[in-house]
């Protein structure tokens, strides 16, 4: 048996073990979507709340079912243990609408900053390690590495857990760390969880059509997950040698590369390599970027940063939207004070985008959503609805789409950026939002209007 087996060796425990580690005033930290800790982890250290006090547990994207979601459980552990994500999803939102959840705003690109600042303990789902002693951090990346050798080097960090499981890939590029770097490791073999793929609806299918009209043969693309996505996807068919730097790898992959869709070869760094910062799909999926030397992961701090995305000629990301208001303002995330995801790697696109040479920066939304009473509420409002946040500020607003046009509001004033959000509203909604329009955009009727509303 090597050294460094050995050493590994004397590191794996137990999941009790593991939260065994755990004191009161503790923040516990884990990975992002598949990068994060398995149910059974939660459950060694839900199992000790009645000896613990103020711990706080921050995660982002959960995808895999929870005691940790559930607000009825987690209000019978008030004052124990707590909940602070980083990001939003379905399994987590009711946490979120009962307040029973606080809240980590943040970027992608911020994000290892401020987990590597707050948490005492950090787990993180890795593969067995290798021949030379190297765990690797699978199908998460994102800000798992870093914010476990800021945490450390601060001295922060008092406890780094790896949950060692035989069935999670291998994905190259930066994506390796040593088994000197964790403190523990708990074997725990599990299956991969999927995310599944919906058939997109007939708006999103009409929006991605002109998505796509946006999309030129040697462009770099970066989406984010959806139905929307999903249908731009499928309409890629055709174009030719796009590149991919993202936040995600985009669904459907395989096929794109072995139809010439994605090449990667006309981007100016990482020539002929999809680069990403994390994973979630089918098996289909999980199988192709597993050991794949054209798929590589980097922290998100590199992959989502503006100044590297900007490198990019012809950069195109695209990212789904709640609403927009008649100046610009973009918000992804919520709705008032609830929160239903996050900002993502949305703001950091955004700027890359808008910096890049030929660069689009797209924001798609429905025109309106249908309540249950059959009235629409408009996707572009006059104002956003009072405490609700601004994911991407006007002044990186740039294409805005819905199932009746594209609105191009870069270089654009407030009126005409107004104008043509109106003009690509849904039409039932159009009177009201034109009147709010002139009343908040243009002089008051005494006033003589030299720009008057066509």
């Amino acid at each position: 048996m090597s050294t460094w087996e050995q050493k590994y060796r004397k590191k794996v425990t137990s999941l009790k073990g593991a939260a065994a580690t755990i004191k009161s005033g503790d923040v516990v930290g884990t990975g992002l979507a598949v990068g994060a800790c398995s149910p059974d982890m939660y459950n060694a250290i839900f199992e000790r709340h009645e000896e613990l006090r103020d711990v706080w547990i921050s995660d982002t994207v959960q995808i895999r079912p929870s005691k940790l979601y559930d607000p009825e459980y987690m209000a019978g552990i008030d004052g124990h243990i707590n909940y602070a994500p980083g990001f939003a999803t379905a399994a987590s939102r009711k946490m979120g609408s009962t307040r029973q959840a606080d809240f980590l705003p943040c970027t992608t690109f911020d994000l290892a900053d401020k987990f590597s600042s707050r948490a005492d303990v950090f787990i993180a789902m890795v593969t067995p390690p290798n021949a030379q002693g190297y765990v690797n951090l699978g199908l998460t990346n994102f800000y798992t590495m870093e914010t476990i050798r800021q945490g450390r080097a601060s001295g922060k960090q008092r406890v780094t857990i790896g949950e060692v499981n035989d069935q999670m890939p291998t994905v190259f590029g930066n994506n390796w760390m040593h088994i000197s770097e964790f403190d523990y490791f708990v074997e725990n073999s599990k299956p991969m969880p999927y995310f599944g793929r919906g058939e997109p609806s007939e708006i999103e299918k009409t929006i991605a059509k002109y998505v796509l009209e946006l999309i030129n043969d040697g462009d770099t693309i970066q989406m984010g997950i959806g139905g929307i996505p999903e249908a731009i996807v499928s309409g890629l068919k055709g174009k030719k040698d796009l590149g991919v730097i993202t936040e995600m790898f985009p669904i459907g992959l395989r096929n794109l590369v072995e139809t010439g869709v994605i090449t990667n070869k006309r981007k100016p760094i990482h020539k002929g390599v999809t680069v990403a910062t994390f994973c979630m799909g089918d098996q289909d999926m999980y199988d192709y970027v597993n050991s794949n030397p054209s798929c590589e992961f980097y922290p998100a701090s590199y992959t989502n940063s503006p100044l590297v995305v900007a490198q990019h000629p012809n950069m195109v990301a695209m990212n789904m939207a709640l609403m927009v208001d008649l100046s610009g303002q973009i918000n992804s995330e919520g709705l008032g004070h609830q929160q239903i995801s996050g900002t993502g790697g949305q703001l950091d696109f955004m700027i890359g985008s808008y910096w890049s040479p030929g660069g689009k920066g797209i924001t798609l939304l429905s025109s309106a959503r249908k309540m249950k009473d059959g009235s629409l509420v408009s996707g572009i409002v006059p104002e956003l609805p009072i405490g609700s946040p601004v994911t991407v500020p006007r002044t990186f607003a740039q294409y805005v789409i819905t199932e009746y046009g594209i609105a191009n509001l870069r270089n654009k004033t407030r009126r005409e950026r107004a104008k043509a959000l109106i003009a690509i509203a849904h039409p039932d909604l159009r009177g009201e939002l034109l009147a709010n329009m002139k009343k908040n955009f243009f002089p008051f009727p005494s006033v003589k209007n030299s720009s008057p509303v066509s």
